[in-house]
């Protein structure tokens, strides 16, 4: 992707949560020039990959695959010592056209929440012994409170406030409804490991390759320099 184009992204997800009414904490605006003279109480952000996320899947089209989205809080599956939280939360921006490809994860249970602006609809299927798609059996599904049974490849529609929980092997894709408009969706879940927890069908990456044309207006979350 070029910077230019992740920039744009991030401006957009941030004026939509400023729409929804969804405050960022400080450590989001912090200037990429800020983070060369941050000191080591900021570890828990570096090390857990809070903040700024942007995927294309490394397929190169952004607008057709992949969302933006901010890491708020996470724990560390590798350094549960240091790191003791259980549990992560984010926010994730889509617009209508764009897409999240069919994935699953090993480990990690979520709920997906609608935070405000349109409607999106999220596709589920179980797993089978061999980690590919069910695509034949029904899949029980937990909504708000509300346990349903729905046939393989059934998409679930969540319009704003409404929420699904995403469990581990459960296979899920989303996008957003034509015509309803952007969608800012909350993840409250597991603690995350996206390097190491997502199982994608049709096999592909999870972070964008850059190409730098312009400075960057934030930094990524894999992107922060060392403590000094």
């Amino acid at each position: 992707m070029k910077r230019s184009e992740i920039n744009r992204a991030l401006r957009e997800l941030e004026e939509m949560t400023k729409r929804c009414g969804f405050p960022l904490p400080a450590f989001c605006s912090f200037a990429p020039e800020e983070w060369e003279g941050k000191g080591h109480e900021f570890d828990e952000i570096r090390d857990n990959m809070l903040g700024w996320d942007i995927t294309d899947y490394g397929l190169g089209d952004f607008d057709r695959v992949g969302f933006s989205l901010i890491t708020l809080r996470n724990g560390n599956v590798k350094t549960p010592q240091k790191y003791p939280k259980t549990y992560a939360e984010k926010l994730l921006y889509l617009k209508e056209g764009q897409y999240a490809p069919m994935h699953f994860h090993w480990s990690k249970m979520e709920d997906i929440i609608n935070r405000g602006g349109g409607n999106v609809l999220i596709r589920v299927f179980g797993s089978l012994p061999d980690e590919g798609i069910d695509r034949i059996s029904d899949v029980t599904v937990h909504c708000d409170g509300r346990t349903m049974t729905v046939p393989a490849g059934t998409r679930i529609r969540l319009c704003p406030g409404e929420s699904i929980t995403i469990y581990p092997l459960m296979y899920h894709d989303f996008e957003v409804e034509k015509g309803a408009g952007p969608v800012l969706l909350g993840e409250v879940s597991m603690c995350n490991d996206d390097e190491n927890d997502n199982r994608f069908e049709p096999p592909m990456g999870r972070f964008p390759k850059i190409e730098e044309d312009e400075a960057p207006y934030r930094l990524l979350c894999f992107e922060y320099p060392k403590a000094r």
